[in-house]
């Protein structure tokens, strides 16, 4: 017997559970396949960071618009996101300066709540980290991170109100074509029947694709993160941060830990077939050197444990959001380990698309996954 529903997802991540939650909201009935089990792959390996700030302004209207979610995630959504205030920083390069005043102009302009501040100010919210490399810094003060796990699981929750379905252990085999259109799905646990699929399937998307007959440039990011046990002398609660300048960021954790992952030498490999679990050789030394200079009180620190992780890659490491190759068949991919804080609105605004024809929360053609066909 086979199995109909409006839409398959395929995938089920972050990404995957917020279209199941929007779409449900405007009463389609979806089955999600998640090959293992939910948020099992790129968002449960996460950092939870919840920002605003990013260089596309398509992309910091996005991460925005998730902002309303993720801090009123129980009255917007249902459950827990376990969202934390604790404030952000960007630390730039002076030779930066000047683009830095006219993000900051544009993020004032769409509303965000964020200010340019100089060293003196840093050191004010955080006196423990060095502040003698750069001029100025960005801070939003309503930013932090939440909980992956939990957003997911919320989000899927409130999904099923919806009549959508979660089915896990299931890998696509193939996806069905009739006349140009989306016709079905086939799994190791059956056939579906449906007019829509959407590739949800982050590092996993370029195979999905090709049973599709697409090809998407997307490829296997790994990002490794550890957990550093912090001294005494540096608060449990601090601002998140970004610090472009020695390639890192890292935020505080429970229990007196403090998360923090590199932004350099980060290994891509072409398919998750080829991924090796585990962090990468040198990591965790090179880790502890490039976050000394920026506190170097963490000297006094001490390795609590490490996690390897890894997510979908575009070649401009900007989101695939769209309609692609045959009627029926999305992309909603290719995060390059920036998905997590803009999911809600990504799911709002792919339900849009899939239903209206088009996105009218966030203009999100920027992202379209026909440009990397010219």
């Amino acid at each position: 017997m086979t199995n109909t529903a409006d839409a398959i997802i395929i995938g089920g991540g972050i990404h995957g559970a917020s279209l199941a939650f929007h779409l449900g909201e405007r009463g389609m009935k979806t089955i999600v396949l998640e090959k293992n089990s939910l948020a099992s792959g790129a968002t449960g390996r996460s950092s939870g960071l919840i920002r605003i700030n990013y260089d596309h302004e398509a992309e910091s209207q996005l991460a925005w618009k998730s902002f309303s979610y993720f801090s009123n995630w129980e009255e917007r959504v249902g459950g827990k996101c376990d969202f934390t205030r604790t404030g952000f920083i960007k630390i730039t390069h002076p030779d930066y300066d000047n683009a830095l005043r006219k993000n900051i102009t544009m993020h004032q302009n769409l509303g965000v709540p964020t200010l340019l501040i100089d060293p003196s100010k840093v050191k004010d919210l955080a006196p423990f980290l060095n502040v003698d490399d750069f001029n100025l810094a960005i801070y939003e003060p309503e930013s932090g991170y939440a909980d992956p796990n939990a957003a997911t699981s919320s989000l899927m929750d409130s999904a099923k109100k919806h009549g959508a379905q979660l089915i896990q252990g299931a890998t696509v085999t193939d996806i069905q074509l009739a006349s140009g259109k989306v016709s079905g799905v086939r799994s190791s646990v059956g056939d579906f029947s449906t007019p829509i699929v959407v590739n949800a399937a982050g590092a996993w998307a370029q195979p999905v694709a090709e049973m599709a007959g697409v090809k998407l440039p997307v490829d296997t990011w790994q990002h490794d993160v550890i957990f550093i046990r912090q001294p005494k002398s540096i608060p449990k609660n601090y601002p998140t941060i970004i610090d472009n300048i020695n390639q890192i960021y890292f935020r505080p954790e429970e229990g007196g830990l403090t998360l923090l992952g590199l932004e350099d030498k980060n290994t891509t490999v072409e398919s998750p077939h080829n991924y090796i679990e585990g962090t990468k050789p040198g990591f965790v030394q090179r880790a502890i050197e490039q976050i000394c200079k920026r506190p170097p009180a963490m000297e006094a620190g001490s390795l609590h444990s490490e996690q390897d992780g890894y997510d979908g890659n575009s070649p401009d490491r900007r989101a695939i959001l769209g309609q692609i190759g045959p009627e029926g068949f999305y992309a909603q991919c290719g995060f390059s380990g920036s998905g997590f804080k803009t999911a809600p609105a990504v799911g709002l605004c792919m339900a849009e698309l899939i239903i209206d024809g088009e996105a009218k929360t966030v203009d999100i053609s920027s992202f379209d996954p026909n440009r990397f066909l010219h």
